[in-house]
């Protein structure tokens, strides 16, 4: 055993050789590989907008790191399936169609599964891209696009384990991924759609499915007495109360504008009505902000509450009031 603690790698060392190699991989990218990322990106985007297909395979590591990134490509709204190499010579093939696109994942390039399938391919004219570590190897030579992932050591003390070369794939597919979509348009509005659950899901909730709506909203007109504006704000329990004429909104009285204005003017203050003492501009959000945005507004400002018209503007009609406490609430309940 004291052998072994002799001979034992430090984590830190091991994080700094898988590091090295993503280092590596972006100093190509910005070089010699800059280009066949770009015809990949390029290849790739005329496949989609022709309603063709993405697969990804691979074996062993390489192929869970081939579902990993399919399942990044299917989460920024592009559908990607993961093709077992082993069942795909046994049906799975079907997955794909004519003109599809498959990104093969494979450090050495002459993985047998792999292999076999190139025939079948070529039979169906499908373009192949490779992450490979070998670019001589024979499945580059069969590919249309390849890319480079090789590295100077993997963190294995052996030698033994894939471990930086699978974390340079997995970069190379997440870069793929993210500007791929972002080449096609993807929006976070669509993310928020495909991410309902979770953390992330309440987080990417919008504003409109959290606000006080109808008569829940506190409104007084710009003539209320100070009675009516307490009485509005402690009913409604938002902390404020929006003024209003016939729909209009004319501003916001919060209960901080209550709190300064007794402290400036002691029992005057019972004397002035709504339009004395709203503050005329008040902040306002779109109701499809998501919660996650308008909770870093309020904190950002320090305030408790915005109004939620259409436009973001406050020119136009309440649509709903949101507190942070109902922000709050939504993103910290449990899944």
């Amino acid at each position: 055993m004291s052998d072994r603690t002799q001979t034992a790698a430090k984590p830190s060392d091991l994080i700094r050789i898988e590091a090295a190699a993503l280092g590596q991989l972006a100093d190509r990218l910005d070089g010699p590989e800059g280009a066949a990322f770009t015809a990949i990106l390029e290849t790739l985007e005329k496949l989609i907008h022709s309603g063709k297909k993405i697969a990804l395979t691979g074996m062993g590591k390489s192929g869970l790191i081939a579902r990993k990134i399919a399942a990044t490509l299917t989460s920024l709204s592009i559908p990607t399936v993961f093709l077992h190499p082993a069942e795909a010579l046994h049906g799975d093939l079907g997955l794909l169609a004519s003109g599809d696109a498959l990104i093969a994942l494979s450090y050495s390039g002459e993985t047998e599964e792999l292999l076999r399938l190139l025939p079948a391919l070529d039979r169906l004219s499908v373009t192949l891209t490779t992450f490979t570590g070998c670019r001589d190897s024979t499945l580059a030579r069969a590919s249309t696009h390849v890319l480079d992932v090789s590295v100077d050591r993997e963190a294995c003390t052996h030698q033994l384990a894939p471990t930086a070369s699978t974390t340079a794939m997995l970069a190379l597919g997440d870069a793929l991924a993210v500007i791929l979509a972002q080449r096609l348009g993807f929006a976070p509005q669509t993310f928020a759609a495909l991410h309902p659950g979770g953390s992330l899901g309440r987080r990417l909730t919008p504003v409109r499915e959290l606000m006080h709506t109808g008569d829940t909203i506190p409104v007084v007109a710009p003539e209320a007495p100070m009675p009516a504006i307490i009485h509005e704000m402690s009913a409604k329990r938002l902390g404020m109360t929006t003024v209003q004429r016939t729909g209009e909104l004319l501003g916001i009285i919060s209960d901080g504008d209550l709190r300064r204005l007794f402290e400036r003017s002691g029992p005057n203050a019972f004397h002035q009505n709504a339009a004395d003492i709203m503050h005329r501009t008040p902040r306002t959000v779109t109701p499809g902000l998501f919660a996650a945005d308008t909770l870093d507004l309020m904190e950002q400002h320090k305030i408790t509450a915005l109004l939620v018209t259409a436009d973001g503007t406050p020119n136009t009609a309440v649509q709903g009031v949101i507190h942070m406490h109902d922000l709050v609430q939504a993103m910290t309940a449990s899944s």
